[in-house]
């Protein structure tokens, strides 16, 4: 975009006149609306661009005659159900208003709130798949919670109706990087306004404010009053009450940066090294103290060495990747999931903040689910199901934290193990990891015994044991180091014995 050389800064939208500069905007957005057929999708995050674009839709159909009203306005927003709460309350909030509003106004606008799959959700993947925290190199949130949700509704309403089109508060002036995404995808442009969706094919994208300066945006925030009953100046406080500013927009391709640096993205974000909007937040404002254990528990989440200050979390993972595989980089370890004891710990550490938060925050906050009955109960079948911990421990870890019984449905009586052979078993054993093998091995039999066929039990077995072949790193490390300078030395294929050691050449 270009800027003013005696400022240095973007030109304002409005610099021949604000009410001249808005009435050109509704007149090129209503030409847009009455040009097809196609609906609109809106991405809203409740945040000041997404806010100012809906205002300004809003208007411009509400300029309209009912009976030119002629296609639906869908308002999507993402909720990752790790969103910071404030922001998540304030557009659980806004999106009621914008449905009650509209019916109200016969404006053919409908809210939407779109959340992950139970199965898919973050904590889901960590404390019950055992993914480690994201990291810059190890993004797995990103593509499960955000895009993943309004990719799915843009692309249902795109085979229902043939196209769409997208409408998003995006703005050349938010950063170079952006500007320069935006001024690419405008020479690809179709027609007006209009821009290809660079991972949805027959979706388009509309950017109405993209001229817009940041001044701009609240410029129009406070001169307009917001259509659906919100306080704009509500907002602009909510902003102030962090040093940081933005928000997190609609992500719907892996192009759009991590919401990490604002004040909008997820409580639990590691992908910054310090999550300094909600430090400014709690510091800013004393009612919002509550919200001190969600910030020590964003912080233990990101492990670092005390030595070092780099993250390591390699004390809470196993040494065996996903699939039991052992693999090397640089002569070390590549470790893979959190441990059975890791898992455990994160999942009391939730637990606990939710009922501190209950006890201590804002009437609003007495209900508020960190971690959902849903996605307890994904959790609680991936330990007992797919990673063969039959002792079955998540009901007892609820109680104990929450001191309320367990919500979630019961599990089939022979999938799990009596207590106390449990720890007959341990003490049989001697050692967590056979105790470990020997866990998986009886539950791979029993889940077998009532088969009229028992196909695939040995193959079963033989990876249990095969997962089980080493008791510790230290040993699977020198294994496979003599593997690889046993391979180094012949060219023919490895030993058939060790599939799953897997070393860098």
């Amino acid at each position: 975009m270009p800027t003013d050389p005696s400022s240095g800064r973007a030109p304002s939208a409005f610099a021949d006149g604000f009410k001249a500069a808005i009435a050109r905007h509704i007149e090129e957005i209503t030409e847009l609306y009455l040009a097809d057929e196609i609906p609109w999708i809106i991405g809203y995050s409740g945040g000041k661009d997404s806010t100012a674009t809906l205002q300004i839709v809003w208007l411009a159909l509400s300029a309209l005659p009912p009976e030119r009203r002629h296609k639906a306005v869908h308002v999507i927003s993402t909720d990752t159900l790790v969103e910071n709460p404030v922001v998540a309350a304030w557009v659980s909030r806004s999106l009621r208003m914008i449905d009650e509003s509209a019916a109200a106004a016969g404006l053919p606008i409908k809210a939407h709130r779109l959340t992950p799959e139970p199965t898919n959700t973050f904590w889901v993947n960590l404390i019950g798949r055992g993914y480690p925290a994201p990291r810059p190199k190890f993004r797995w949130c990103t593509e499960r919670l955000k895009i993943d949700p309004s990719n799915r509704f843009i692309g249902e309403m795109t085979r229902t109706n043939g196209e769409s089109i997208v409408v998003l508060g995006m703005r050349k002036a938010e950063s170079g990087a952006r500007s320069k995404v935006m001024e690419k995808l405008e020479g690809q442009r179709l027609r007006d306004g209009l821009s290809p969706n660079a991972s949805l094919s027959n979706s388009y994208v509309y950017t109405p404010i993209e001229t817009w300066t940041n001044d701009d945006v609240w410029l129009f925030l406070m001169q307009v009053s917001n259509p659906w009953g919100f306080d704009n100046r509500d907002l602009l406080t909510m902003y102030q009450g962090a040093s940081a500013d933005g928000e997190c927009p609609l992500v719907i391709d892996a192009s759009t940066p991590s919401c990490g640096d604002s004040r909008f993205g997820c409580w639990v974000c590691t992908l910054v090294d310090k999550d300094k909007s909600m430090q400014a937040m709690i510091q800013n404002d004393h009612e919002k103290e509550w919200m001190t254990p969600l910030l020590a528990l964003r912080d233990e989440l990101d492990v670092r060495s005390e030595e070092t200050g780099k993250r390591d979390d390699r004390h809470l993972r196993d040494f065996r990747r996903m699939n039991g595989s052992v693999q090397l980089h640089n002569d070390r370890l590549v470790h893979g999931p959190y441990t059975q004891d890791a898992r455990a710990m994160w999942l009391r550490r939730v637990l606990d903040a939710q009922t501190h938060i209950r006890l201590h925050g804002p009437a609003e906050m007495s209900d508020m689910e960190l971690i959902t009955p849903e996605e307890l109960h994904e959790i609680r079948r991936l330990w007992v199901f797919e990673k063969h911990e039959t002792e079955d421990l998540l009901p007892g870890i609820y109680v104990a934290a929450t001191g309320r019984d367990y919500p979630g449905p019961p599990i089939a009586d022979d999938l799990a193990t009596a207590a106390e052979d449990t720890l007959l078993l341990r003490e049989i054993a001697g050692d967590d990891m056979l105790f470990a093998l020997t866990r998986e091995l009886l539950d791979v039999e029993r889940r077998h015994r009532t088969m009229t066929r028992r196909a695939g039990l040995f193959r079963r077995l033989e990876n249990s044991l095969r997962r089980g072949t080493f008791t510790s790193a230290e040993e699977a490390t020198e294994a496979a180091l003599e593997r690889r300078a046993a391979f180094a030395g012949d060219q023919t294929d490895p030993s058939p014995e060790l599939p799953l050691l897997e070393a860098d050449a």
